[in-house]
């Protein structure tokens, strides 16, 4: 049995609590938020037995922690967590530079640990049967893909208010980033931003565009534009069609050029699918021959592009709009 630390207690720790109750090899034994009232508050709410605000007893009580604190924290726990002998599983982003995500993959092999971004669609098992049919040849040489996840938030709520961390990009880019590294590679030869921005200069809505020698990325993420959300991979012989919620994927097709000739594959996809992650960082921890290569190079390339988004970068390209400013509207 794992004993799991959880370190926040906002929506998405929720969530991860009710699906790890789906791997019986975890025990959710401790709560953590530097606020007290709030992690009594969330252990009571989800029978927890142990809710604390102090890190030593924190770190004294779980063989593991779930990281599911503000954006703007992850890198701090994750260091202090693998520091103090933890496997680590971190709610994306986990980082927002390419050398920060590095230095904590550093950390992790050194000690002996692992280290895990939360991408729960990585993980699903219609997901990797679609990028299983992608790489196999049904479609040709894959040369596209188009990827999009936006959902309507509150202005108000951390999404958009976060002055550092907030927007569509830090808060969804992962998703669709993640089709096109696992088709094309984590090195694009060139990422173009466009952006539509409110009054605080927070994304609302952002086309993320990935060029590479055998094919091209499009990632549309908004939090205060929708949109469908579908999945579209193109190849020379064919395509698959992953319809909304894509990242959630229950169900793609693979469709040619003569509409009556496609191919409709099915699978399950348990409550929130949090727990494909969970499953997947405790069969590394048991496993004799960990390789964190794949998880690393994916990590440093999310942290890298969020990076770039934030803070400029060689390749960018930034032609921003302001609502109110521009001729665009919501």
């Amino acid at each position: 049995m794992i004993r799991l630390g959880v370190i926040g207690t906002g929506r998405i720790a929720a969530r991860f609590v009710r699906d790890a109750g789906l791997v019986p090899e975890v025990q959710t034994a401790c709560v953590y938020n530097p606020h007290t009232g709030s992690a009594d508050a969330f252990a009571n709410a989800h029978g927890i037995g142990m809710a604390t605000d102090d890190w030593e007893r924190l770190l004294s009580a779980v063989d593991a922690v779930y990281v599911a604190s503000p954006h703007g924290t992850h890198v701090d726990y994750v260091k202090r967590a693998l520091l103090g002998g933890k496997h680590v599983l971190c709610e994306k982003p986990m980082a927002f530079s390419g050398d920060e995500a590095a230095e904590l993959f550093a950390l992790a092999s050194k000690r002996g640990l692992v280290l895990m971004e939360a991408v729960k669609t990585k993980y699903a098992p219609g997901f990797r049967h679609l990028i299983g049919t992608a790489k196999s040849g049904k479609i040709g040489a894959v040369r596209d893909v188009e990827a999009c996840f936006t959902k309507l938030t509150d202005p108000a709520g951390r999404e958009l208010s976060d002055p550092v961390y907030g927007g569509s990009l830090i808060e969804l880019g992962t998703y669709v980033l993640l089709p096109m590294f696992e088709l094309f590679g984590e090195h694009p030869g060139k990422v173009q931003f466009h952006s539509l921005r409110d009054g605080n200069g927070k994304d609302l809505f952002t086309k993320i565009c990935l060029e590479y020698e055998a094919g091209l990325g499009l990632g549309k993420v908004g939090l205060g534009v929708k949109s469908e959300g579908e999945l579209i991979i193109s190849g020379t012989k064919g395509y698959l069609y992953a319809k909304a919620p894509w990242w959630l994927t229950r169900e793609y097709e693979l469709r040619y050029e003569d509409p009556n000739q496609r191919e409709r594959f099915t699978f399950p996809f348990e409550s929130d699918g949090l727990q494909y992650e969970l499953r997947a960082f405790v069969d590394e921890i048991r496993s004799d021959r960990r390789d964190d290569s794949d998880r690393k190079g994916m990590s440093v390339a999310f942290a890298a592009i969020m990076g770039q988004f934030m803070h400029g970068g060689p390749n960018e390209e930034r032609p921003d709009a302001r609502i109110g400013e521009t001729h665009a509207s919501v």
